[in-house]
C-alpha cells in the first residue's frame, strides 16, 4: 500500500484525533525538562516511560487481537511492526531527549515540527511518491524560522546547541520514516494492535540498553521524578501515540504530519508558564516562520 493512501474511515475525525495528539506531545518537551531538573538521565527517564507504559500497550494489545483473531494475519506482519517501533518510538525518542538535553523546549519542538519536510522527501526516494517544488517552498520558510532562532541561540550555548539541533533533526527524520511505514501496518493490523507491538518492540530495546548501561538501582528516582515520568508515559505517550495511529487509519501521513500546527504554539506557551522561560521577539518571529511555513505547506498539500 502507498503509504499516503489511507484506509476508509472518516477523514474529519481523524484530523481531531491528529490535532488532540499534537497538543499532548507539545507537553512531552516540558515534562521531560522537569525530570532532567530531577537529576535523570535520558535512558532512565526512558526507561521509567516505557516500563510505565509497555504494560498497557500489552494489555491493549491483547484485547485488539482477540477482538480480530478471526483475521489471518501472517507473522512477518508482527516483525515489521515491531521493528517500525523501534525506528519510531525507541531511536527517534532516544535522539529527541538527547536533544533536550541542551535545547529549549520551544526550539526542540520547531525541529521536530519541519518532520513532514522529511515525509515528502523519503515519500519520494523510496516509495516514489510525488515531489513537488511548491511544498519545498514552504518549508523553505518554516527553515528560515529555525535559522533565525538557532543563530540567536547559537551565540550563548555555543556547540552544544549544534549537537541538541542534530540530535532532534535525527529524531524528525526516524519519525518521518516512521509515519511512512506505519501507514500500511496500521492498514493489516490495525491501529490499536499494531501501536501496541510497534511500542513493546521499542520497550524491550529501551529496557535492554537500560539493563546494560545502568544498575537496575537507578530506577528508584525522587517522588516528584516519578510522577513526572508516569505523566510522560500515559499523557503524553500512550494516548497521543494511539491518537496518531488513530489519525493515520483514516487520514494520509502527509495530511497528519501538518495537523499539528497547534503543536509548537502550545509548547512555547507552556515554556513560559511552567518553565518560566523568557518570550524573545527571536522566539516569536522563529515560530510564526515555522508555523506559517507548514501552514503554507498544509494550503498547498490540500490545493494538490
Amino acid at each position: 500500500m502507498n503509504p499516503s493512501s489511507p484506509s476508509a474511515g472518516s477523514p474529519w475525525l481523524g484530523y481531531g484525533f491528529a490535532a488532540l495528539g499534537a497538543v499532548l506531545f507539545a507537553a512531552k518537551g516540558i515534562l521531560i525538562k522537569l525530570a532532567f531538573a530531577e537529576g535523570v538521565d535520558t535512558l532512565t527517564l526512558l526507561a521509567l516511560r516505557m516500563g510505565l507504559s509497555v504494560p498497557i500497550y500489552v494489555a491493549v494489545g491483547f484485547a485488539a487481537y482477540a477482538r480480530e483473531r478471526h483475521r489471518l494475519v501472517p507473522m512477518p506482519a508482527y516483525t515489521k511492526a515491531l521493528l517500525i517501533g523501534v525506528i519510531g518510538y525507541w531511536f527517534s525518542s532516544y535522539a529527541d531527549f538527547k536533544g533536550l538535553e541542551t535545547l529549549t523546549p520551544q526550539f526542540e519542538r520547531l525541529i521536530l515540527f519541519t518532520y513532514p519536510l522529511f515525509v515528502l522527501l523519503l515519500g519520494a526516494a523510496l516509495f516514489r511518491m510525488p515531489l513537488r517544488w511548491k511544498p519545498l517552498a514552504a518549508f523553505g520558510v518554516a527553515y528560515i524560522g529555525l535559522a533565525v532562532i538557532f543563530l540567536a541561540d547559537f551565540e550563548s550555548g555555543g556547540g552544544d546547541i549544534v549537537v541538541g539541533a542534530l540530535w532532534v533533526l535525527a529524531a524528525a527524520v526516524t519519525f518521518a520514516l516512521y509515519q511512512l511505514l506505519a501507514t500500511g501496518s496500521i492498514a493489516t493490523l490495525g491501529a490499536p494492535l499494531f501501536t501496541s507491538v510497534a511500542m513493546t518492540g521499542a520497550a524491550v530495546v529501551v529496557l535492554a540498553l537500560f539493563l546494560v548501561t545502568h544498575p537496575l538501582s537507578a530506577l528508584v528516582v525522587s517522588g516528584r521524578a516519578f510522577a513526572l515520568a508516569a505523566t510522560l508515559a500515559i499523557g503524553a505517550t500512550v494516548l497521543p501515540s494511539f491518537l496518531m495511529s488513530a489519525a493515520l487509519s483514516r487520514i494520509s501521513a502527509a495530511a497528519n504530519s501538518t495537523i499539528g500546527t497547534l503543536s509548537p504554539v502550545v509548547t512555547l506557551f507552556l515554556a513560559v508558564l511552567i518553565l518560566d522561560e523568557p518570550v524573545r521577539g527571536v522566539d516569536l518571529l522563529g515560530t510564526a516562520l515555522v508555523v506559517g511555513g507548514v501552514g503554507l505547506f498544509t494550503i498547498v498539500d490540500r490545493r494538490r
